[in-house]
C-alpha cells in the first residue's frame, strides 16, 4: 500500500490536481480553470477577461509560491512513502500518515485562503460593482456566483491524492487491528459506505420561490413541477414536468444521475421518476401546458386516467417526445 501511495504522489505531479468549471448562458460549454501542481492551465485567459470587468485579481502561475513548491513537497512525499514500502517501518508508516493529513489540512486551509482573497479582495473602480457582492469560488462543491454557476471538484491528481489517503488509512487500520479482523473490516467499511452515499436525494422545491431552470418561471403548482440532480451533483428544478423534458433535450451533454416528479396527489412531494406512474392528455392543466401527471402506484393512474379521459404513458417517451 505505502509502495503504491508513492507512486501516486509522484503521478499526481504531472495531472491536474483540482478543477473549477464555471457554466453560464454566455457560455454553454463552460469554462474551466486547472490547477496542476505547477501551474492554472484550463480557459485562463477567458477567465481572466472576466475577473477584470468584476473587479477580481487576475491569476498568473507565477503569482503562487505554491506552483513552485508544490511539485517538490509531492515527490518528496511519495519518495518517503517508498522509502517507508521498502523498509516495513511500523512507527515510519504512522509519522508519515499523519504527515500526510497535515499536509492536506494545510494545503485546504491554503486553497481557502487563496479563494477567499481573490473573491473579497475587489478593485473598486471595476466597471461591473455589485455592492456587498463577493466572488469567492467554492472549495468543494456548487455556489451561484452572478449569472455564473461555479463547481469545484478534484480532478485526475487530486482524486489520486484521496486515494493516497485511504490506502493510508487502510494499512494503519492493517497494522493497529490486525488480529481482531472483524473489527478491521468494520472500520473498512464505514468509510467505504460514506463514499457510496451519494447526494442523489430529491431536494425540496420552495413554492413561490424557486424559479423554472428552463422557461424561467416562478414555481408555485406542486403537483406538476420536476427536478433534476446531475452527476456533479448540481439540482434543476421545474415547474412543470414536460419542462424538465425540454430541459434534458436541450442539454443532452449533461449527465443526469437522478430524475424527480411531484407526486400528483400530495403537494410538492418528489417521487422517483422510476417509481412513478404518468396521466398525460385529457383534462389535465399543467403549469406550461406538458399537461402531465406522476402518480406513485399504478391503481391512482388508471383512476385518474379514467376521470380526466387521459391516456397513461411512459416516462421514456415523455422524455423523448
Amino acid at each position: 500500500m505505502l509502495f503504491l501511495s508513492g507512486l501516486l504522489l509522484i503521478g499526481a505531479v504531472f495531472f491536474p490536481i483540482w478543477k473549477i468549471e464555471l457554466t453560464a448562458p454566455q457560455y454553454p460549454e463552460g469554462l474551466v480553470l486547472k490547477l496542476h501542481a505547477s501551474k492554472i492551465a484550463g480557459d485562463v485567459d477567458i477567465i481572466n477577461g472576466l475577473n477584470h470587468y468584476i473587479g477580481m485579481k487576475t491569476l498568473h502561475t507565477n503569482d503562487f509560491i505554491e506552483f513552485k513548491v508544490l511539485p517538490f513537497i509531492l515527490a518528496t512525499l511519495g519518495i518517503i512513502s517508498i522509502a517507508c514500502a521498502w523498509k516495513s517501518n511500523r512507527k515510519g508508516l504512522f509519522v508519515f500518515f499523519f504527515s500526510f493529513v497535515l499536509f492536506g489540512i494545510l494545503s485546504a486551509c491554503d486553497f481557502y485562503r487563496w479563494n477567499y482573497e481573490y473573491g473579497h479582495n475587489l478593485d473598486p473602480n471595476a466597471a461591473i460593482r455589485v455592492p456587498g457582492m463577493a466572488y469567492q469560488p467554492p472549495m468543494l462543491g456548487y455556489k451561484q456566483l452572478l449569472n455564473f454557476g461555479a463547481y469545484s471538484i478534484p480532478d485526475i491528481g487530486g482524486w489520486m491524492l484521496i486515494a493516497v489517503g485511504v490506502l493510508l488509512f487502510a494499512a494503519i487500520a492493517k497494522e493497529k487491528f490486525a488480529k481482531p479482523s472483524g473489527r478491521l473490516l468494520g472500520i473498512l467499511l464505514v468509510p467505504a459506505f460514506l463514499f457510496s452515499c451519494s447526494s442523489d436525494k430529491a431536494v425540496p422545491i420552495k413554492l413561490n420561490v424557486d424559479n423554472c431552470d428552463f422557461c424561467m418561471m416562478g414555481i408555485s403548482d406542486g403537483r406538476h413541477g420536476a427536478e433534476i440532480i446531475t452527476e456533479k451533483g448540481r439540482v434543476y428544478k421545474f415547474d412543470d414536468i414536460a419542462c424538465m423534458a425540454h430541459y434534458c433535450k436541450d442539454h443532452n451533454d449533461t449527465k443526469i444521475k437522478k430524475y424527480y416528479v411531484h407526486d400528483y396527489t400530495k403537494n410538492n412531494e418528489l417521487i422517483p421518476v422510476e417509481n412513478a406512474f404518468f396521466v398525460s392528455g385529457g383534462t389535465i392543466k399543467s403549469p406550461m401546458n406538458g399537461n402531465i401527471a406522476a402518480f406513485p402506484n399504478k391503481s391512482e393512474a388508471k383512476a385518474f386516467e379514467a376521470q380526466t379521459k387521459g391516456l397513461e404513458t411512459e416516462w421514456t417517451a415523455i422524455l423523448n417526445e
